[in-house]
């Protein structure tokens, strides 16, 4: 991209230019959202069909001078190229509709509406009118046109009416409103450039933030700077101590700087992995890096009110929110280059506005945004104003290993027959249509619990064409119900439901119900976007839980949804310290066969780190009870051979709780901590904090695997020097878990694998990787369970763990200790 040249979509321009008043986005934007496509679909259809028979009729006709041209295209996709005052306007976007009819042309501009049509007017939406000008003017130009038509078409979802307001523009006027448009951006463009200018001259200048490369980061910067040029994506397993986030952002700014990519999503699954983001970022900037990175905050911790109403009805930074959001981007963008969560509090309060919506404004502007998994690849948030176009971004997924299970979740999505029932009791004397809407589903979901049952002996066909496939399924996991096939006649009473809820939402905000209306409206609208997404590749359960039953659409393989996504970016970048076994995340993941992976060695010396083996123990479930006594015994002789700080992770948190009495009981001087099972964040601070350097006592602390403690957590030097793991971490054996076996079982997969195996091991192998944090680091890493001697896990083991030691008996454990820490 020329420092001249800037690209941005119609909807971007005109919103930026001409928003003003209110942030208000209470349920209507999500509605919209979900039937925006439904209805332009629709629309677009019907406008086909119409031409379509109208041609027929006129080709039969035997007076060929009545034949005109009548078509229809629908999502045309436009771009205009515009010089002016020195910059290089790169215009795109796609108009909803163009209509040919001889020699009128008319550009349709389709929007959604929840309130009746007829309080609809000319004047409703000036940037409606903006939008469908500006793709006017592009389509005129092409097309050599003096005058040209621009309709909006409102559609009301709530009662399948239409409206059309139609006015007829000439190209002359329409450029004089399109230059108009530029001349008011040309300040956020001159800003742009400027801003690209001196980026572009300090990432030449900027150099590697330390003054060595550890073992594998070179290589591992190589890979990613020739990934992005390439455009293609990577698979990077990067043991702990490489050095993955500044190996991995570090050649993604050098690739920024050879105008190789407009903008880097760096994204994560939790907070702490995104501070270590910004700290790469601010070393960089202190080698002289000019960078502006934009950390977006999840909605519901950052909003300053305490229900998150955007509405200004009810809070004073929604109220004229887009009169003062401008001045409030230009400040930042000249003061601050870091703009984290703290910077976004303070200006957001500073300018009255809203501080999450402020986010997501900067991230347009910003080049390096640091943010959640779920904003590049959730179907339910991600940023359309990003990913609905063609960009040259670059995805740096860091902690990769998570992303599997987390895509299911955003994939995925249930509903529950009590929360109908509940919401009915309270409608019934408030809104009748509501009330039947409810009672509707809640009848329908009754009959679905008829499926749920022990017996299996079904006569009827559909239920034995099951029995082939899930029979054995279901037997083991009784009432339950799964098919393959999606519940269509589920949806029309879903829609009923929303479409009676908009207008009663709308105007009864303060009465009794509408919060308890509100949240499941949103589920109900999340259930229905989560469908049009169903493939071969999910099962539709049904779980009768005592009092309640679940109603759940489950994506088992993710891969080709996230292969959508991943088509929208310019490169992808996967890595983590555990992508084992790394062809399983590849192809999870929706890797290609044409895409690189690469396997780093650690950077550490094995000679500082002692892995022992104690396979003579089953901690498998039928076995937990006997070894409660045993595994105390194995603890206690590992931590008393130095003193330090030790973890200790479970399989669950039953296991550790039970572990944890019996050795509070027995050794009840000895400092233990426990992990809860729903710790607050500063809770978990506090929890960490009592591992300090330098202990002059021991302090073990029991936590479980897969938790907030097994991985992301940096205790580097003597915080921790040492992590005791029960069992191969397999998930608890549960019925989502046993469809992923079977599907992957029935597509000639590893379904045991798939399912159990690699998702336990890969928590081992993350808890295993809190010890050694630095080149200085020395500690213990003790693994409990039979199976660790099995071929099978073992062939998961990193390769710097090859040096290993079997430990038959307890004492053993102590005797090697001894050994090792007499070492230093």
């Amino acid at each position: 991209m020329q420092i001249n040249e800037i690209r941005i979509s119609v909807r971007n321009l005109v919103e930026f230019v001409l928003r003003s008043g209110d942030l208000d986005s209470r349920f209507m934007g999500r509605s919209r959202a979900l039937e925006g496509t439904k209805a332009h679909q629709k629309i677009q259809k019907e406008y086909k069909n119409k031409f379509s028979k109208e041609k027929q009729i006129l080709l039969e006709d035997f007076e060929q001078n009545r034949l005109i041209r009548k078509e229809y295209y629908a999502e045309l996709a436009l771009k205009y190229e515009k010089e002016y005052r020195n910059f290089l306007f790169i215009i795109e976007g796609r108009a909803d509709g163009v209509i040919i009819e001889g020699d009128d042309i008319t550009i349709d501009e389709i929007k959604t509406v929840s309130r009746p049509l007829e309080t609809v007017d000319e004047n409703y939406n000036v940037i409606h009118w903006a939008q469908a000008k500006v793709y006017a003017y592009i389509y005129a130009l092409q097309n050599n046109l003096e005058n040209i038509d621009v309709q909006l078409t409102y559609y009301n979802i709530n009662d399948d009416e239409s409206k059309r307001l139609k006015k007829s523009f000439s190209t002359s006027r329409l450029n004089e409103f399109f230059i108009d448009l530029l001349e008011k951006y040309y300040f956020w463009a001159s800003f742009i450039r400027d801003w690209k200018i001196k980026r572009t001259a300090s990432i030449k200048n900027t150099e590697f933030p330390f003054d060595n490369y550890r073992k594998g980061q070179r290589k591992l910067a190589v890979a990613v700077y020739g990934t992005i040029k390439e455009e293609k994506n990577i698979f990077v397993q990067a043991p702990t101590g490489i050095g993955k986030t500044i190996s991995t952002l570090f050649p993604a700014v050098k690739a920024m700087g050879e105008n190789l990519t407009n903008k880097i999503f760096y994204l994560t699954a939790k907070t702490i992995t995104r501070g270590v983001a910004e700290e790469t970022i601010k070393m960089m900037k202190n080698k002289g890096l000019e960078l502006k990175s934009v950390t977006l905050t999840a909605k519901d911790k950052i909003c300053f009110n305490k229900k998150s109403s955007c509405n200004p009805e009810e809070c004073e930074f929604a109220r004229g929110h887009f009169d003062r959001v401008n001045y409030a981007i230009s400040e930042i963008l000249k003061k601050e280059n870091i703009i984290d969560r703290e910077a976004i509090i303070e200006y957001a309060q500073k300018f009255n506005i809203c501080p999450f919506e402020f986010s997501l404004d900067l991230a347009l502007l910003a080049d390096c945004v640091i943010c959640d998994y779920n904003y590049a690849f959730d179907p339910r948030v991600y940023l359309r104003r990003f990913f609905d176009n063609d960009e040259n971004y670059v995805l740096l997924v860091d902690e990769a290993h998570n992303l599997v299970d987390r895509a299911r979740e955003m994939f995925s999505a249930d509903i529950y027959k009590k929360r109908f029932l509940e919401l009915k009791k309270v409608m019934k004397n408030k809104e009748k249509n509501i009330y039947k809407a409810l009672d509707k589903i809640n009848s329908y979901m009754i009959k679905l619990k008829k499926l749920c049952r022990e017996d299996l002996n079904s006569e009827s066909q559909e239920q034995n064409n099951l029995q082939e496939e899930y029979y054995q399924l279901m037997k083991t996991n009784p009432n339950t119900y799964v098919q393959k096939n999606n519940l269509q006649d589920i949806y029309p009473l879903l829609r009923k439901f929303v479409s009676e809820s908009e207008q009663w939402l709308t105007q009864n905000n303060k009465m009794e119900g509408h919060e308890q209306l509100l949240e499941l409206y949103f589920d109900v609208l999340n259930f229905i976007r989560i469908s049009e997404f169903y493939n071969d590749a999910y099962v539709t359960y049904i779980e009768n839980q005592d009092d309640d039953i679940k109603l759940k659409l489950f994506c088992l393989d993710p891969s080709l949804l996230l292969k959508e996504s991943i088509k929208k970016s310019k490169a992808s970048i996967f890595f983590s310290a555990t992508l084992t076994p790394i062809d399983y995340f590849k192809d999870m993941l929706g890797g290609n066969e044409e895409d690189y992976i690469m396997r780093l060695e650690s950077p550490f010396s094995i000679e500082k780190r002692e892995i022992l083996i104690a396979d003579r123990i089953s901690t498998k479930y039928k076995y937990r009870e006997k070894s409660y006594s045993v595994i105390v015994e194995y603890i206690k002789c590992a931590i008393n051979c130095k003193k330090g700080n030790y973890m200790v992770f479970f399989p669950s948190y039953k296991y550790m709780m039970d572990v944890y009495n019996e050795f509070e009981k027995k050794y009840p001087n000895i400092n233990a901590l426990i992990q809860d099972s729903s710790m607050a964040e500063e809770e978990r601070e506090l929890f960490l904090k009592e591992f300090k350097e330098e202990n002059d006592n021991t302090m073990v602390a029991f936590a479980v695997l897969g938790g907030v403690f097994s991985e992301g957590i940096d205790l580097k030097n003597d915080r921790l020097i040492g992590a005791i793991i029960i069992s191969v971490g397999l998930p608890q054996i549960c019925l989502e878990r046993d469809i992923i076996m079977h599907y992957f079982n029935k597509n000639e997969k590893k379904g045991f694998k798939y399912a159990y195996m690699y998702p336990g091991m890969n928590k081992v192998l993350q808890a295993a990787g809190r010890v050694i944090r630095t080149e200085e680091d020395k500690g213990i890493i003790v693994l409990i369970d039979s199976r660790f001697s099995e071929s099978e896990y073992r062939n998961l083991f990193p390769k710097e763990w090859n040096s290993n030691k079997n430990i038959k008996k307890v004492n053993d454990i102590e005797n090697n200790l001894n050994n090792f820490w007499g070492k230093y």
